[in-house]
């Protein structure tokens, strides 16, 4: 097993991502500088807004139910203590 970690070797992919404002001036560029290595891949990032919707009004925001994720303690007392109310002492 000795030296087999040296053997071993990721595979992946590198992405470059060229914002869609500068892609007339980076795009080809890029690709060209990268043309021989192939694991780099040139994109352009093509998403227009936001992954999560904007809610456009504060009504549907306070809607939204607030949680504690602790768990809740069990209901009722406890059982009561032998000696309770008076002092233990050892025997």
């Amino acid at each position: 097993m000795a030296g087999s970690r040296s053997q071993c070797k990721l595979q992946g992919m590198i992405y470059s991502v060229v914002p869609r404002e500068l892609e007339d001036q980076l795009f080809e560029r890029l690709s060209a500088h990268y043309a021989d290595q192939p694991d780099v891949k040139v994109i352009v990032d093509r998403r227009e807004g936001e992954r999560r919707a904007r809610r456009a009004d504060a009504d549907a925001r306070q809607q939204r139910e607030l949680r504690d994720r602790r768990r809740r303690r069990a209901g009722g007392d406890f059982a009561p203590l032998h000696g309770e109310g008076s002092l233990i002492t050892a025997a």
